[in-house]
């Protein structure tokens, strides 16, 4: 007989408690508690908890042989890149992003080139739709389907019971919200399910080395929908960005165990599915035909390669008490204090103008080296003067008005020098040893330099 227990979750958190209350004590989300009836048998409760009670041993770290991990490639340089390298057998990756941006049509893409390629099948199991819908999907994109083997199910124990009579080498699970588990009486989607779920199917790849990619929703905030826990069960977490005004897609890995984090790989939507973009630094150049004020062209960097992007600002007088300070692409607190630097450290007065900055192409910049860039930006949208043609920026601006280095200051450079930019502003410290060919590095060590280069 299977005893019923009453817990009250938390939906943002997942923490639970055993009586309701209006605020999470852990999280401090307000009504978020949620009533969740738990139903686990004594064999249950020892069969999904992950003891094996006899094979259990204890070993010495040294006498442990470390093999380097078996990875395959997806078919899809962008998605290798940022798994780090290729599916490693036996991982989970969690790929989230907005409805419709394309996470269904990109594993279906892989699946179609690893079913050429693995001896085992994959295997689609999806909880959203028919295979009818899939079926047509794969039509309309020209994949080759014949050896993808697709299922309709939501319950964990039938997935389960099926993949290990199917023994496929990649599975995919469309989506975790919709999976639910017997042992539990909440509805699918809730923190409970969502996190025994993932926990079952996590176990199952660590145990057949079969690797598995949840697909996860996401909150109107932009985070994955679910308990947090989700993010740490996993190996891999991907997130989906993008504009659905524009046809260039962002993977951004901000979890890998199996490689570098914030790896981006860039696709561009088209009416035979996701393409790959083989130069991303030339889709987000606008390359006006004259120079223009407020725009000046970075060098950021995300995971392993640079990239050259667009910052443009603009600067207007404004007619409210508070100036308005708005970012998109860039951190907006940081954006304030870079103002007051200017101010302070280069004579710069805004105080009284709304400041508008924007990363061009939907990129987001989370490193500190776009702010020497952010700076020129709004000094030549402030005085409408453009800065000279062909140049590149980079650099990090400190409270004290000093200009400090960023990470692989080379890289960065011969990137802006492969696509033909002449001069490049830097920090002192980022100056190679040895002159590049084509293009003219000038080292800056304090804000007021910087100022004075480009007039």
């Amino acid at each position: 007989m299977a005893n019923k227990k009453i817990t009250y979750v938390c939906q943002q958190c997942g923490s639970a408690f055993p009586k309701w209350s209006g605020r999470c004590t852990d999280c401090g989300a307000w009504n978020a508690l949620e009533e969740s009836v738990e139903s686990v048998s004594s064999k249950q409760s020892t069969r999904f908890s992950g003891y094996t009670g006899t094979n259990t041993q204890i070993h010495l770290l040294e006498t442990v042989e470390a093999i380097a991990e078996t990875r395959t490639s997806t078919g899809l340089t962008e998605l290798d890149r940022v798994l780090g390298g290729g599916l490693v057998q036996g991982s989970v990756v969690l790929i989230g992003g907005d409805p419709g941006i394309g996470k269904s049509t990109l594993l279906l893409q892989a699946l179609s080139v690893l079913s050429l390629t693995e001896i085992n099948p994959p295997l689609y199991v999806t909880g959203e739709e028919s295979p009818q819908q899939v079926s047509l999907r794969a039509q309309r994109l020209g994949l080759d389907g014949r050896r993808i083997k697709l299922i309709t199910e939501i319950q964990i124990e039938r997935i389960l019971t099926l993949a290990s009579a199917e023994k496929p080498s990649i599975m995919v699970i469309d989506s975790i919200q919709t999976v639910y588990t017997d042992t539990l009486q909440s509805a699918p989607g809730s923190v409970t399910q969502v996190r025994e779920s993932a926990a079952q199917l996590v176990r199952f790849a660590k145990q057949t080395n079969i690797a598995i990619f949840l697909v996860g929703h996401v909150t109107k905030e932009g985070a994955l929908a679910g308990p947090r826990v989700l993010e740490h069960m996993v190996d891999t977490v991907l997130y989906f960005e993008g504009d659905s005004g524009t046809r260039f897609r962002v993977i951004r890995a901000i979890k890998n165990r199996f490689g570098a984090v914030n790896e981006l790989g860039v696709f561009a939507m088209t009416d035979r599915g996701l393409k790959e973009v083989s130069n991303p630094s030339a889709i987000f150049l606008s390359r006006h035909d004259t120079a223009v004020a407020g725009s000046v062209i970075m060098v950021t960097r995300e995971g392993s390669r640079p990239l050259l992007v667009e910052v443009q600002a603009l600067v207007d007088e404004s007619h409210m008490p508070n100036p308005r300070r708005v970012t998109v692409g860039l951190d907006q607190n940081r954006l304030a204090m870079l103002l007051a630097v200017l101010h302070r450290h280069g004579g710069i007065v805004t105080y009284n103008q709304d400041v508008f900055v924007n990363v061009v192409g939907g990129v987001r910049v989370n490193e500190t080296g776009a702010d020497l860039a952010v700076l020129l930006a709004v000094l030549s949208s402030l005085r409408n003067t453009p800065l000279t043609k062909g140049l590149v920026v980079f650099g990090e601006v400190g409270l004290a008005g000093e200009i400090r280095p960023v990470p692989n200051g080379l890289e960065r450079l011969r990137e802006a020098e492969k696509h033909g930019f002449e001069k490049a502003i830097v920090p002192k410290a980022n100056v190679p040893k040895n002159q590049l060919e084509s293009l003219e590095v000038i080292a800056v060590t304090r804000l007021v330099d910087a100022l004075h280069e480009v007039g």
